[in-house]
């Protein structure tokens, strides 16, 4: 039958997840640490034999046998060396028992804070070795408890840590015993121990969950060549595939879409739009675009800028809610994209007088917090705003009724 000593170290290893040998070498030190604090110097090299099954301790001074002694309290003669062992020599290292009266009591206390703050160490050492070779992979978690903003995330059943505000799905709720899935983007070693940088908002979470989720991109048969993401709302992954035998958007999408839709439920409903990936920017920045139907598109390629042309019907849907569609889209394929009604167009690039005109809404006396918000929305020249009614504008975000009305008319005076 194992001792109480034995079964708390066990219990211990098993909670922390902390090997056992790892255990003891610390409870070994602290003891160690106690015996030259009360009893000892710091000079004396102590060793202690902890017997396992009783939890006694022995505390031993270790002495080279010398000829002449010079430092007593690294150093024996070989006449007083006979006195612990029998058979002894220059040279040989001899072990004195100094163990003190009640020393198991004493230590105990004098200990206590030294194996705490050993075991936690370990227990960082541990946390950080297990997860620094899992960097960009995904994680299953189950959560721990929450706390207003702050929800606590329990990894692989043993380890507890905080996944930040900031990376929480906006609108998101979480609640105890919730099993989640998270990416872990980096383990970083901090004075406080490992910090495990977990996230829900990451674009590669899409990622991780579509190559979980189809097996053609994990293969490698369908690669995915860009995300572009605002999380708990909308994404847009582009898709590519070198075999023409494989239709890159149905192996995402699956029969009646039930391949997309398991993750689109893992993040909390967020919109996923699979696209076409292609070499040729015009048709990349058209795909990027849906559902909007783009009628022309002019690229300057110096500038990475791209004007659309649309028709007035189909600009509500290019920019999209807020500016969202047209913003995603922008960040997809890295060019900025500005829409144009298709009016506006004259069949060739702008002339440098055109250019000069009135192009950007700065100019047009509106208040920098509206022409602001206008901006965030990629809604930066007078040209994109033509076509649009104050309904419209109104669903940018950060733009009221009355502040969306001055802006059409300042629009239809330029």
């Amino acid at each position: 039958m194992q001792s109480t000593f034995l079964a708390a170290i066990n219990q211990l290893c098993d909670e922390k997840n902390i090997p056992r040998d790892k255990v003891i070498e610390t409870i070994k030190a602290a003891l160690r640490a106690a015996f030259r604090k009360d009893y000892g110097n710091k000079n004396q090299e102590v060793d202690v034999d902890l017997d396992e099954n009783s939890g006694l301790a022995t505390v031993f001074i270790l002495k080279e046998v010398v000829k002449k002694v010079e430092d007593e309290d690294l150093q024996i003669s070989e006449k007083d060396a006979l006195k612990y062992k029998k058979k002894v020599k220059v040279g040989d290292t001899v072990k004195i028992d100094v163990t003190p009266t009640n020393y198991g009591r004493i230590a105990a206390q004098a200990a206590k804070q030294v194996i705490i703050q050993r075991i936690q160490d370990a227990e960082r050492d541990v946390m950080y070795e297990t997860f620094k070779d899992r960097e960009n992979e995904l994680l299953n978690a189950i959560i721990h408890r929450v706390d207003g903003n702050n929800v606590y995330v329990n990894l692989d059943n043993k380890t507890t840590t905080n996944l930040p505000y900031d990376q929480q799905i906006f609108g998101e709720k979480y609640y105890s015993g919730q099993r989640i899935k998270l990416y872990l983007d980096k383990v970083i070693k901090t004075t406080k121990g490992p910090q495990l940088m977990i996230s829900r908002t990451h674009p590669n979470l899409v990622k991780k969950l579509l190559e979980l989720e189809i097996p053609e991109i994990k293969s490698g048969l369908v690669e995915i060549k860009a995300i572009a993401r605002e999380p708990g709302i909308r994404c847009k992954v582009a898709v590519y595939s070198k075999d023409e035998k494989i239709d890159p958007i149905g192996s995402c999408v699956g029969q009646k879409g039930v391949r997309v839709q398991n993750i689109m439920e893992e993040l909390n409903g967020e919109r996923i739009d699979i696209i076409q990936w292609s070499e040729n920017m015009e048709d990349y920045i058209k795909t990027a675009l849906a559902p909007a139907k783009v009628s022309v598109i002019k690229l300057f390629d110096n500038e990475r800028r791209a004007r659309v042309y649309v028709q007035p019907d189909q600009r509500p849907l290019a920019i999209g809610k807020q500016g969202q569609n047209v913003r995603l889209a922008s960040m997809l394929t890295g060019w900025e994209i500005d829409i144009m009604d298709i009016s506006e167009f004259a069949g060739s690039a702008p002339k440098a007088e055109e250019k000069s005109g009135i192009v950007n809404l700065a100019d047009l006396g509106l208040d920098p917090a509206v022409t602001s918000k206008l901006a965030v929305a990629n809604l930066t020249l007078v040209e994109q705003l033509k076509g649009l009614t104050a309904k419209d504008l109104a669903e940018v975000e950060g733009i009221d009724e009355e502040s969306a009305k001055l802006v059409a008319e300042a629009v239809k005076k330029a």
